[in-house]
């Protein structure tokens, strides 16, 4: 249904910084990037995420929103919920099952650092 989203950042290397550290376990690399955006997706292919330097103005979704990126195994949720810590995110939620969103719901939330809910989830059994 979605073909892409992007977040308005304040400091786009920052932001670059950490995202390349946070969607690196998951597969998703910088597919381009220049000095007002930098996009995101699987290596070789189009961005499905991207980060734009927003100079002043810049408005955080706010109560309900958050975005989850899909992740392969439930290692890859640890790995970039590690990443994103260590790079200035914050944590919202540490990786585990989440039961009442369904029995193989594996994620982990994180405040990335202009203060947007992101998740990374997994459905694949243990």
């Amino acid at each position: 249904m979605l073909h892409h989203i992007s977040f308005g950042v304040a400091d786009l290397q920052r932001s670059g910084v950490f995202y390349d550290a946070a969607l690196a376990p998951l597969g998703f690399v910088r597919v381009w990037h220049d000095d007002a955006a930098i996009g995101y997706g699987r290596p070789g292919g189009e961005d499905a995420f991207a980060l734009k330097r927003i100079a002043q103005g810049l408005s955080i979704p706010g109560r309900g929103f958050h975005l989850a990126f899909a992740a392969d195994a439930r290692t890859a949720v640890d790995r970039f919920y590690d990443a994103a810590l260590r790079q200035g995110g914050q944590d919202n939620g540490a990786p585990g099952l989440r039961p009442h969103y369904g029995e193989h719901y594996y994620a982990a939330f994180v405040i990335d650092p202009d203060g947007y809910p992101i998740e990374a989830v997994t459905k694949v059994p243990g």
